[in-house]
């Protein structure tokens, strides 16, 4: 418990009432947890005055347009049938960029952040692994250092909310809700991409993130403690996630946006064209529902904002993840995937669900070669031979990589202590209790990746529920036809085994 929870709340306002009339400035709402809390806030605090996202121009798409794109996603649906007309009135956008001087904010955009502002998420990040560090450096620790220095210039700034990673120390075995000794001086890591070449980055990168997997992870920790030298000038909390996944209830149970992560992993297994995992069958991994994570983000700010900060204040640091109080085996969750096909296949899919674990990279790598490789090559050479454009060796390759960016952390075990998060929600009061409190250990798993492999089949594949019969029809063909395959290619071998001299020498002798 922290020093926020550990106090008398008996006469603080709910979060709503909180909430009401206050103004909140987001980066990352376009992302995936953006959406999710700008969603959020706006149905269960409909009286805040108003929500600004910082949106920058992306491929030619200018920042009014990309407000409107944020609100057309199924994520908002509840919002637009039961409270119409409240994004609209109550979100605006202030151009600029995470990752330039000062955010790239105009004089009068900056002007009216500094005045108005209250209630501040941080939660604009580059989640990708392969970043080089320039780019890493530049998105998750350049911006993190100028969003702080936006906040300390803010009048009225309530609750600051640092959203990091719960994986932002994985050299460590357990994970504690402290800040850990930085691997690196983030100053100088700031001035050295700043000055350094490509090249000569790209040499240094491994003596750089040292003992950490990749340079996500490593700008995320430095980031950490650009907001932690503001302990006692700032009301600052900072959260850290786990793997964020599909929704668990809210805004509808199953939501999700993109295929990062283990969602791309289930799709290309219910296509048929996943079937191996470098891992281990005892791994456990930390997925977090991503409404989840995000009512936790909100009951923070709440926790925060409702205490004058003082000098003497620390920065309470919540592991926003399940930790010991839920979770599944990598091997539960093939063995769920395996049930979960034959319920909700998926359309044209190229063969049967079967996806099995390896920790022997030999066989991996072999398996790799002839079940999904050479399957690929037959299928593009058909595809070639009858005039269309070959895809699945592309597609084989991006599996092939997107395994290899997630070996390190389907192969390795952490735990991680949540008990700063578990005692934050022991404080929400009763009328908050079904709004913000978040379920974890009572989370039916079965029902719920049931429900993820059904959003991930909606939202990111586009299947209508029209499709589920024929797809459940031309799957059970596909079980006859990989159990035909398997019996032809092991009659054979047997066949050919038998048919070799030494072995009929050997029953010879034998008898």
């Amino acid at each position: 418990m922290t020093f926020l929870e550990d106090r008398d709340l008996d006469n603080v306002p709910t979060i709503p009432e909180y909430y009401r009339g206050k103004v909140v400035f987001v980066t990352g709402g376009s992302g995936f947890m953006g959406k999710v809390l700008i969603e959020k806030l706006l149905y269960s605090c409909p009286d805040l005055e108003k929500i600004y996202l910082l949106l920058r121009p992306k491929k030619g798409v200018q920042p009014e347009e990309r407000l409107s794109a944020i609100y057309s996603s199924h994520c908002f649906d509840r919002l637009r049938n039961e409270r119409p007309g409240v994004f609209d009135s109550k979100v605006f956008f202030v151009a600029g960029d995470v990752s330039d001087i000062g955010l790239g904010l105009s004089e009068d955009d900056r002007a009216i952040l500094l005045k108005q502002t209250q209630i501040l998420f941080h939660v604009a990040a580059s989640v990708r692994f392969d970043d080089p560090l320039k780019v890493a450096v530049r998105l998750n620790l350049f911006g993190t250092k100028q969003v702080v220095d936006l906040a300390k210039d803010m009048k009225n700034l309530e609750s600051f909310v640092h959203v990091s990673t719960s994986y932002a120390n994985t050299n460590r075995e357990v994970i504690e809700e402290i800040l850990y000794p930085a691997l690196g001086d983030w100053r100088e890591t700031l001035e050295i991409c700043e000055t350094a070449d490509d090249h000569t980055l790209k040499v240094l990168t491994p003596k750089f993130i040292g003992e950490l997997p990749n340079t996500y992870v490593f700008t995320k920790q430095l980031a950490e403690h650009v907001v932690y030298e503001q302990k006692g000038k700032m009301p600052i909390v900072i959260v850290r996630p786990s793997i964020v996944i599909s929704s668990h209830l809210e805004p509808v149970p199953g939501w999700i946006d993109n295929f990062n992560g283990p969602a791309g992993l289930m799709a290309a297994s219910g296509k048929g064209i996943l079937r191996t995992i470098l891992s281990s069958p005892e791994i456990v991994s930390d997925y977090i529902p991503v409404d989840v994570a995000i009512k936790a983000c909100i009951v923070a700010s709440w926790v925060r904002g409702t205490k004058k900060l003082e000098a003497t204040d620390d920065i309470p640091i919540y592991n926003d993840c399940v930790g010991k109080l839920n979770h599944m085996t990598m091997q539960d969750m093939v063995s769920v995937g395996s049930e979960i096909a034959q319920i909700l296949p998926l359309k044209n899919a190229l063969w049967a669900y079967g996806v099995s674990i390896t920790t022997s990279k030999f066989k991996y790598n072999l398996e790799v070669l002839l079940f999904h490789m050479l399957p690929a090559l037959l299928v593009d050479m058909i595809l070639w031979i009858i005039g269309k454009n070959p895809m699945l060796v592309r597609v084989q390759r991006r599996i092939y990589t997107a395994n290899m960016a997630l070996h390190y952390y389907l192969t390795k075990q952490w735990t991680f202590s949540n008990r700063n998060l578990i005692a934050l929600r022991s404080k929400i009061k009763d009328d908050d209790m079904r709004d913000f409190y978040y379920e974890i250990e009572n989370i039916d798993k079965y029902e719920f990746y049931k429900q993820c492999c059904f959003g991930g089949r909606k939202y990111l594949l586009k299947e209508t529920d029209d499709s589920l019969e024929e797809s459940q029809a031309q799957y059970k063909r596909m079980v006859v036809l990989d159990k035909l395959v398997k019996m032809t290619f092991y009659g054979c071998l047997i066949w050919w085994i038998m048919r070799r001299e030494f072995i009929r020498d050997f029953i010879q002798i034998i008898h």
